[in-house]
Order: C-alpha cells, then structure tokens, then sequence
C-alpha cells in the first residue's frame, strides 16, 4: 500500500491533466497532428517498455538470489516520490488518454456550458471514481500480503507484471491511430 497509493495518485493526476488539456484544445492538437501523436506514442511506449524490463530484472534478480531476495516487501521497491512519478509519466505518455479525452468528454457538454469548466468537473468525478475503484483494488491486495511476500509470488508477480508493460509498450509502439 505504501507506493500504491502514491501510483494511483500519479495515475489519476495524469489523467485529470489530460482532461484539461482535451478541454484547452491540446490534446486536438496530438489527435490532429500525426508527428505530435508519434512522439507521444513512442515516448508512451519506451516508458512502458522501461518499467517491463525493470520488472523482468527484479525477478530475475528474485530468482538469483539477489539483493532484494530477502527483503520484506514493504522494503522493496520504490519510494512514495518516485512511484508517484511513474504513475503520472506513465499517464502523460499515453497518446491514446488524449484521444480519449477528445473523444469521450465533448459528448457529455452540453453546448450551453463552458468546456473548460465542465470538462473539469466531470474529469473530477471521474478520477475520484477511479481512486475509489483502485485504492479499494489496492486494500484487498495488501491484506493478502503474507501471500505476496512469499518469493516465488513475487517472482512470478514482477515477471507477469513486466511481460504485460512491455507487450503494452511493443503494442503502443506498433499500433496504427
């Protein structure tokens, strides 16, 4: 729970922001602009295929033997700061929660209120939704915590976990709009 919560905060901050940007015409612009979407694409995908790789590491470091091996799981990983960070990189460098937000937010304005503002009160209830949904998601994982400490869990945990980031990353990278 110590560093999920700080991803899930980082998380939704990413989101909320592509929200704003969505309503201030930003995210038109990576939507409109195939060398704006492209870098945003690629950047999505090595920072996806960055934190696969890390995982697969730490498992294999887990399988080793290694520094970590040992330590209890509150111990390992990142810290508040840095998990918080991830999560809202992760999200900044999604193209496609951009062109989410072009596409799902307008519909739900009506025509007689400002986009901005409305834009960013319905992107609110939407993060607070999420952080609900996954903080709850979070709790129930931390209580089974005596089964996640065990080293062969968390083993195969971080080998899944970085499969599933860098097949995202490969599939970001490689897919069409």
């Amino acid at each position: 729970m110590r560093t999920a919560v700080p991803l899930v905060l980082g998380l939704e901050l990413g989101l909320y922001l592509w929200a704003l940007a969505a309503a201030a015409g930003f995210a038109a612009l990576v939507a409109a602009s195939e060398a704006a979407y492209w870098t945003l694409k690629v950047a999505g995908a090595c920072v996806l295929i960055y934190l696969g790789v890390r995982a697969w590491l730490a498992a294999w470091r887990e399988r080793r033997g290694g520094p970590h091996a040992e330590a209890p799981l509150e111990d390992r990983g990142p810290g508040a700061v840095k998990a918080f960070a991830e999560g809202l990189v992760v999200q900044l460098a999604n193209p496609k929660a951009a062109v989410f937000m072009i596409a799902f937010y307008p519909q739900f304005v009506p025509s007689s209120e400002p986009l901005f503002r409305t834009t960013a009160v319905l992107a609110l209830l939407q993060v607070g939704i999420e952080l609900v949904f996954y903080l709850t998601l979070a709790a129930f994982v931390a209580r089974a915590g005596a089964w996640f400490r065990r080293s062969e869990v968390r083993r195969r945990l971080e080998a899944v976990s970085g499969t599933v980031l860098v097949g995202l990353g490969l599939r970001v990278g490689l897919s069409s709009r």
